[in-house]
């Protein structure tokens, strides 16, 4: 069960920086939609006449006392279980996986997960009212006491600090990026001074405070920021507003390769910035000296200010339909004293527009958002591609250079290369000179294809 919220520092409740929510600070839940959370006694499960026990619908939504920050394990040693049907060696257990029946674990429980027969299958955390049910942490018989979870947060650290030897050129980098550091449901980004994390899961979001603390101790952060992932409700049944710690700034400024950026925690996407594409960045900055750069989709302008600073580009335009971002955008062009124009625009029409003009560019930069967030959206998303690159394509200059990314982990990345080829010019030679993904600081699991989400093609258009 739930245990009571611990003493000490407390993170300060409500949007990142603003006062504390009235009642607690946690959001009001009684009005919402989603309908009434199932008895207790039923543990998420409910009965139906001639059907027995059935699950309970995912958008559930859950309680107050289901979102109170929990221990990593329960300090009495008494794990709650969950019994599935089959063994698997992936860290995902869907509810059709699990037996038919009450479960002894409740919404958020780090539970022992046995077979049928009584076998052990390993420790994971618990949500039934979530369609993905159980996210293991361990398989076999050894429990995931709080040292086996300060040493995966050691090891995640190491990572980044003794292998990759990010902080020599960023403060800014992914922490724990989910299952491939072996704490699936939750990322985390080190941006300055702030840990911001984002959690994907019930289960990590009732943990995400005792996680900061012994991340903070780590790395010698000061503020720690905390928000739901995009598709909580739908997925896991819960939601909260984001909020962060007592002095948390509304903004705060992070350098990579000596080009500074502001982060805002109130507007901005995500954990704040897109640190997963730090290597294009750096890479792309080889083509663009004394070269004309559009950047589609630039979000706060991390491929146009190091296009222009590290690059050296003669002009440099970026267009977002995000009103917020395009200001952030343009604050980061006069913290760096770099001349960058930044328009906000749907990038569709700003790329019809740029066509009835004759425009061309020598480098275009094409990074939309995430365009299937569930199975049933990866066709609608793969038609967006083609219509994304199709117009991009011509806006490339005889010679010129084609960035196009994909952060949909949905769409595979041989689906998006046959998109981007169909997209190509009929009558133009196109040349797949490289493909890339997102920086080391976000490994990729080779038995979990879902960790291996952004697609980065480098094609010269002759």
């Amino acid at each position: 069960m739930p245990q009571p919220e611990r003493p000490g520092r407390r993170p300060k409740r409500g949007p990142y920086g603003s006062a504390p929510q009235p009642g607690g600070g946690r959001p009001d839940t009684s009005r919402r939609p989603g309908g009434p959370r199932p008895a207790a006694g039923g543990r998420g499960w409910r009965e139906e006449e001639g059907k027995g026990y059935v699950p309970p619908m995912p958008a559930t939504r859950l309680n107050e006392d289901d979102l109170v920050q929990r221990p990593l394990s329960p300090s009495d040693g008494d794990w709650p279980v969950v019994v599935a049907r089959s063994p698997t060696w992936q860290p995902f257990l869907y509810r059709r996986m699990l037996r038919n029946g009450p479960q002894q674990a409740s919404a958020g429980d780090l539970a022992r997960v046995v077979l049928e027969d009584g076998s052990p299958l390993g420790f994971g955390l618990y949500n039934p009212h979530a369609e993905l049910a159980v996210r293991l942490l361990t398989h076999g018989v050894k429990a995931p006491d709080e040292v086996w979870w300060i040493e995966r947060l050691q090891a995640a650290v190491e990572l980044r600090r003794d292998f990759l030897k990010l902080d020599k050129e960023t403060n800014a980098y992914r922490v724990v990026h989910a299952e491939a550091d072996g704490l699936p449901g939750i990322v985390i980004d080190r941006l300055g001074d702030v840990l911001s994390i984002e959690a994907f899961s019930l289960g990590m979001y009732q943990r995400a405070e005792v996680l900061l603390d012994h991340l903070t101790a780590m790395l010698g952060t000061k503020h720690g920021a905390l928000r739901c992932g995009p598709q909580t409700l739908d997925q896991e049944g819960f939601t909260a507003e984001a909020y962060g710690s007592e002095e948390l700034p509304n903004k705060t400024t992070i350098q990579e390769m000596g080009t500074e950026f502001r982060v805002d925690f109130a507007a901005g996407h995500k954990t704040g910035f897109f640190c997963d594409q730090r290597d294009n960045r750096k890479m792309l900055a080889q083509f663009c000296e004394g070269k004309s750069v559009l950047d589609l989709c630039c979000y706060t302008g991390g491929f146009s200010l190091q296009a222009k600073r590290l690059g050296k580009a003669a002009d440099v335009t970026g267009v977002d339909l995000d009103e917020d971002a395009i200001a952030l955008a343009k604050e980061n062009a006069q913290l760096n004293r770099e001349k960058i124009q930044f328009v906000q625009a749907d990038a569709f029409a700003y790329m019809r527009d740029m066509l009835r003009n004759n425009r061309q560019y020598d480098v275009v930069v094409l990074d939309p958002p995430k365009l299937a967030r569930s199975r049933e959206e990866i066709e609608e998303a793969k038609r967006k591609y083609f219509d994304f690159n199709r117009l991009a394509m011509q806006l490339v200059k005889p010679g010129g250079l084609l960035l196009t990314c994909s952060c949909s982990g949905l769409v595979q990345r041989h689906e998006f290369r046959q998109v981007v080829a169909a997209s190509s010019e009929v009558g133009r030679r196109t040349q797949l000179l490289f493909e890339t993904g997102a920086a080391a600081d976000h490994p990729v699991a080779p038995r979990i294809p879902e960790t291996e989400y952004l697609k980065a093609m480098w094609l010269r258009m002759e």
